[in-house]
């Protein structure tokens, strides 16, 4: 398919026509997880909405680098580089090495991805693993005038910044704006400007994570590790770089400084923003109790649940609303979506059977256009989801026999099935390994119907079809006997 591809950029605020920095080559660098705690589900989605670009990038035939780092160090409680690091703080309650902290959830969260059936990405650097190259940053910022050291602590000059770059660039915020916005913190009087954020902060005796440095043992600031990493393995500049909405005003709008002020070149092209999520329309958040962890979703252990969903039926869910929407959590929406879902699955299963006829009657060779159009708006997951049921109900009308679809027709809904529902929405049948068990019982089901209308005990036939369609499971019969199909 020719027609381009459109990826709305948060820095320009509209769509723009997708174009490499060095075709067919594309970089994507996506912040990964702060691995002090259980991934949340909010991370989750934004890894689930990244692995969706990943893959349909690489479906059009770019040769895609996906970076996806692990902060692993530097990260304090509070975004003005104020409270404790948070790895020693949990490291000193569990009382263990905070290292063990990091592989313990690092674990988890890969685990996680794994159940969402996520591409892992080609690189997952980590922020102390490459503490020499976010020191050899800083001392460039330093040299081009744009950060000062104060007792071994270096802190980027945002208002020295902003003489020349506007530093409220992604935010579309002024720089007066941000600083009436802040507060004024204790124990900072040794900043310039309250928007200064630190770039290497001064270690105390006590500190366990920290590394020397020009400036002293100490260790980095949240913020310069992605800058730091994604150059390295990216280049200066490059393509996507994407993450939550959340990181936009602070962690995104202080990378492009840093990056700005050491390379002399603005260090992404694309940036993406995934939304946040809700429940019930109220903002998901751990105070307000509605949380959720991926393991409650999958085993229905939260008092919110009315039950248990899988990984897949998740996926799907978070796939049916645009990367950039609010989506709500609710249980009358995870329980439309695991229907939808294996309406899907039931359908693909139903597609490997289907014979073809001599002409067709839908035009597929539309619906793969319509499939491509979709993701070509921006990644538009919704569109191609609805486009997918409208090639359900195809399917189900083709095997009903109140539409025909020729030979060729029939391999390209196969190709188009494989490709989008597989291999770009990422979705897999978590039931295939079943699917013998759950045929030999069916066959059983539908035996003992047989034998119940041979005995003209019609209702006992009825109450096994009634029981079925309760269940989502649709019997036809036909002179050829008798088939069934999840609907």
């Amino acid at each position: 398919m020719t027609e381009p591809l459109f990826v709305y950029n948060t820095l320009s605020r509209t769509k723009e026509k997708f174009a490499p920095l060095s075709p067919p080559f594309v970089g994507l660098y996506v912040c990964g997880p702060t691995v002090y705690s259980d991934v949340h589900l909010g991370n989750c989605r934004t890894f689930v909405s990244f692995d969706l670009v990943y893959r349909y990038l690489c479906f059009l035939g770019y040769k895609v680098r996906y970076v996806r780092n692990i902060t692993d160090a530097g990260h304090l409680e509070g975004d003005r580089d104020e409270g404790d690091d948070k790895f020693a703080k949990k490291a000193k309650l569990e009382q263990v090495e905070p290292m063990e902290i990091v592989q313990k959830y690092t674990l988890g969260f890969h685990e996680v991805m794994r159940s969402f059936n996520t591409i892992p990405p080609n690189i997952e650097p980590t922020a102390t693993g490459h503490i020499c190259e976010q020191i050899e940053m800083i001392k460039r910022i330093i040299a081009n005038g744009y950060a000062y050291e104060v007792n071994g602590t270096v802190y980027f000059d945002v208002e020295k910044y902003n003489g020349q770059y506007p530093y409220g660039l992604l935010t579309n915020r002024q720089l007066e704006d941000l600083i009436a916005g802040t507060r004024e913190l204790g124990g900072q009087d040794e900043k310039k400007g309250r928007l200064d954020f630190a770039l290497w902060i001064h270690a105390k005796p006590e500190h366990v994570m920290r590394w020397p440095s020009p400036w002293g043992w100490g260790f980095p600031g949240w913020h310069i590790e992605c800058s730091a990493m994604s150059s390295k393995y990216l280049g200066e500049t490059f393509d996507i770089h994407g993450g939550g909405m959340d990181l936009q005003a602070t962690h995104h709008t202080n990378e492009i400084a840093q990056s700005q002020a050491c390379n002399h070149t603005a260090p992404v092209r694309y940036w993406m923003h995934t939304n946040m999520l809700t429940v019930n329309g109220t903002r998901m958040s751990k105070s307000a109790g509605n949380g959720f962890l991926p393991g409650e979703l999958f085993t229905g252990n939260h008092p919110l649940l009315d039950k248990a969903y899988s990984p897949m039926t998740v996926r799907f869910f978070m796939l049916q609303s645009h990367y950039r929407s609010t989506l709500d959590f609710s249980n009358e929406a995870l329980q439309a979506s695991e229907k939808g879902f294996q309406r899907l699955m039931s359908s693909y299963e139903l597609l490997g059977k289907l014979k073809a006829g001599n002409a067709s009657t839908t035009n597929i060779t539309e619906l793969e256009k319509k499939c491509y159009a979709a993701m070509n708006d921006d990644f538009n997951s919704p569109i191609l989801v609805a486009q997918l049921f409208e090639g359900a109900r195809i399917i189900y009308a083709v095997h009903a026999g109140t539409e025909t679809i020729s030979e060729p027709d029939l391999a390209l809904l196969k190709k188009i099935f494989q490709g989008f529902l597989f291999d770009v929405l990422g979705l897999k049948n978590e039931t295939s390994d079943n699917n013998e068990l759950t045929g030999e019982v069916m066959k059983l089901v539908l035996d003992l119907r047989q034998e119940a209308k041979q005995k003209k005990d019609f209702a006992a036939s009825d109450k096994i079809r009634d029981e079925l369609q309760k269940l989502h499971i649709a019997i036809k019969d036909s002179k050829d006997g008798t088939t069934w199909s999840i609907n």
